[in-house]
This record gives structure tokens, C-alpha cells and sequence, in this order.
């Protein structure tokens, strides 16, 4: 009979600093040690665990709740030699339903940093496979994921959760998709480094982009910078020629002052003859003249404008959201469904056993008993009568004794519900 319970044990962005969760966190080698040490338990039957930079998360199967929980949180402490009160009143203990809830959630990305992002699921998967592999996931654990894994395509299928720039590099993306409508065969150039560049670079040139330039103050970096991109290095006071050739600029230098000019860009306009230019300025204080968005077909957007498109988008992804909560809450109920079917069925089993036996044992008497002359209907008389005394026998003892302690009311009516007593049939 299933008679456990779903745990959920776990820390995350929201619960406790980067400085606190890395204390507790697992690596891959780690995660498997830590499922063969928390299976060892007693009175776990199913574990998985996942640790990410946000969280780190135990999910369990356990038979006696309490027990797991305080010597789940006493391992996590051991193994990773921390003290319990160091980090347990960041810990957060999710069970049942709401464990369930919670791991819809997760794998969705309702509860990510960035809601709807979409590495959390990945990583869910890589920690099941892991489970899978140590067979430290059971039937529970098994149904439990792969819900999850459908309810978190289903929400990016029917809600915009996903669709909406929330990144710098990503931002960029966008805009340049708007501008140009496809990138296919547009040149990249990228002037000076820094992160927020570089990625944005990386994103675009996803799209099929057919070249990327690199121009730096020092040309060695720009020759490291273009390999990594299979791209090709140009000196800076090649800049203003490029302009005529290249469809995309990035720029992210540490120069106190402009280094594109209206003028430099208003002279590479007519060499284009009306093909859009478009200028990402990642740069503080800025590289790029801003004026430069006045003149035709060129396109100038800087970090603040970057900022402003992302957090329009991310109250866009908070209104989709709502409506992944409400495919959340419908999963939830089924999978509860689902699991007390376990409890359910092995009783049904049981009750249809213990009345098999009863007729096959009082079935077998009469048929001893009966001969030619035997007057066969009060020998079926008698034999249904013993069954009924033998089937009913605990029910009656309950209802008149036992059942008497709770509510009287309660266990009369479920009676009746059970066996149709108000309905008039037989």
C-alpha cells in the first residue's frame, strides 16, 4: 500500500544569499554520492536531488515524514561540513501537494530569477536522469518528473513566458530582428570587449550572419577576440571605413568620448544606398554619437534603451505567468488524483480478495453437504447467510464500537454512500 509522503527540502535565491547556498551546493560526482548516501536511509524510499546557481533542492519519497526531513537536513550539513544552524532557517520543507506545486514551478520557470527562462528544465532533466541512473527514483518520482517535464512544455506552448528579450545580448537580438526582419548574410562589428558585447555578438551570429569584425585599441586582443568568433581582426582607425560594410555595430570600449561621429556615419549613409545601419552602445559613458539616429536608416540604441525594452518585457512575462499558474494549479489536482489511486487501488484489491475467499470457503461446505435428497435451497439459504455474517462481521463491530470514538454521522453516511443504501436497488 503507498502510504508515503512527497518531501521537498530545499534553498534558493529568494531564501538565502549566493554566499549561503554555495555552502550547501553539489557538484555532478557530488549528486551521486549524495543519492546512494540519502537512499541508505531508512525511511527514504525514492530521492533526486538538483543543485543549481539558484537552488539546491532534495525531493524524497518517504515513509515516515518527520524523520526524513530532520536526517535529510543532518546529511546535507555532514557532507557538506556546515553547521545545521548556519543555513536551516533558510531552508524551506515542501510537502504532498504543495512539493508538487513546487516542482511544476521550478520546471516551468515560475520560480526562477528570470521567469521563463529556459536553462532551469535542462538542468531538472540532467538531476532525473541522474536518479534514474543511481535507481534512486521509483514510481512516484518517475510519474512526478515526467508531469512535470509536460506541464512545463505545455506552459511554454500556450503562454508567452519565453517569447520576450530579458537580457542585454538577448535585447540586441531583438531589435536587430526588428530592424532587418532576417540577419541572414549581415556583417558584425565589435568594437572594444566586455560581457554584455561578447554575448551579444555570440547571440547574433546564431542567426546566420555572414561575418564578424573585431576592433580593439589593442589589436592583439582584437585577433584573440575575432578566433573565438572566426572572425577577422581590424585596427581602429579602420573603424569609419567599416562603417560602409558592416550592417551591425556593437560597442563596448572604456573610452571617455565618442568614437563614432554623425559625420563619420553620415558619409558611410550615402555609400550604402538605403541599407539600414544599426548601432548597439553598450558603452558608459557612451561610444556612439546619439545623433546619429536622426539620419536615414540608422538605428542607434544604447544601454538604457537596452533596459527600458527588457523590463517591458519582463512585466509581459509576468502577466503570461499568471496564466502558467493556472495550468500549474490544474496539474497539481491530477497528479493528487493520480497518487491516491495508489492508496486506493491496493485496498480495492484487498476487499475483493477477502470476499472471494469468504464465498469459495462457505461455497465449499455447502457443496459438501449436498446430496441427491439434500434440500438445496435452504443449503444455498444457509450458505448466503454465513457469508453475509462473515463479510459483514468488522464492518458491523465498527459501526457499532470503534466507529462510535469519531464522528457517528460521518461513518453512517460514508457507509451509505459506499454501498448506495438510498437508492432503492438491491
Amino acid at each position: 500500500m503507498m502510504d508515503g509522503h512527497i518531501i521537498l527540502i530545499g534553498i534558493n535565491h529568494k531564501t538565502a544569499p549566493v554566499s549561503v547556498r554555495e555552502c550547501i551546493a553539489f557538484s555532478a560526482d557530488e549528486t551521486a554520492d549524495a543519492l546512494k548516501a540519502l537512499s541508505d536511509i531508512e525511511e527514504i524510499r525514492e530521492v533526486m536531488l538538483y543543485s543549481t546557481c539558484n537552488r539546491v533542492e532534495v525531493v524524497l519519497v518517504a515513509a515516515d515524514r518527520e524523520q526524513a526531513i530532520e536526517k535529510t537536513k543532518a546529511f546535507i550539513s555532514e557532507y557538506n561540513k556546515i553547521a545545521l544552524d548556519q543555513f536551516e532557517d533558510t531552508l524551506y520543507v515542501h510537502q504532498n501537494s504543495e512539493a508538487v506545486r513546487h516542482i511544476f514551478r521550478v520546471a516551468a520557470s515560475l520560480d526562477s530569477l528570470v521567469v521563463g527562462e529556459p536553462q532551469i528544465l535542462g538542468q531538472l532533466k540532467a538531476a532525473y536522469r541522474a536518479a534514474t541512473g543511481a535507481k534512486t527514483s521509483g514510481v512516484v518520482l518517475n510519474r512526478l518528473l515526467h508531469r512535470a517535464f509536460f506541464v512545463a512544455k505545455r506552459i511554454r506552448t500556450e503562454t508567452g513566458i519565453g517569447d520576450r528579450a530579458v537580457s542585454i545580448s538577448y535585447a540586441a537580438v531583438e531589435l536587430a530582428l526588428k530592424i532587418f526582419g532576417s540577419l541572414e548574410g549581415k556583417k558584425i562589428l565589435l568594437i572594444g570587449a566586455g560581457e554584455m558585447a561578447e554575448l551579444a555578438v555570440e547571440h547574433l551570429t546564431r542567426h546566420q550572419t555572414s561575418a564578424v569584425y573585431v576592433a580593439n585599441r589593442t589589436f592583439e586582443n582584437a585577433v584573440a577576440l575575432a578566433e573565438r568568433f572566426r572572425g577577422s581582426a581590424v585596427g581602429f582607425e579602420e573603424i569609419p571605413r567599416q562603417l560602409g560594410e558592416v550592417d551591425i555595430i556593437i560597442s563596448s570600449t572604456g573610452a571617455p568620448d565618442i568614437i563614432i561621429t554623425r559625420e563619420q556615419v553620415k558619409k558611410a549613409v550615402r555609400a550604402r544606398r538605403n541599407r539600414p545601419i544599426f548601432f548597439i552602445d553598450i558603452a558608459v559613458p557612451r561610444d556612439i554619437d546619439p545623433a546619429i539616429h536622426r539620419l536615414s536608416n540608422s538605428y542607434v540604441y544604447d544601454i538604457d534603451d537596452l533596459k527600458g525594452i527588457i523590463d517591458e518585457n519582463i512585466e509581459d512575462r509576468k502577466s503570461e505567468a499568471v496564466k502558467g499558474e493556472r495550468i500549474v494549479d490544474e496539474a497539481v489536482i491530477h497528479f493528487r488524483q493520480w497518487y491516491e489511486s495508489l492508496q486506493v487501488v491496493p485496498t480495492i484489491v484487498a476487499l475483493r480478495r477477502k470476499i472471494e475467499n469468504i464465498v469459495y470457503s462457505e461455497a465449499s461446505k455447502t457443496m459438501q453437504g449436498l446430496t441427491d435428497t439434500t434440500d438445496n435451497d435452504q443449503a444455498l439459504k444457509r450458505m448466503s447467510q454465513a457469508i453475509t455474517n462473515k463479510f459483514l462481521h468488522d464492518p458491523t463491530l465498527f459501526l457499532k464500537h470503534d466507529g462510535m470514538r469519531a464522528d457517528k454521522s460521518l461513518y453512517v453516511d460514508m457507509v451509505r454512500r459506499l454501498f448506495n443504501l438510498d437508492d432503492g436497488g438491491t
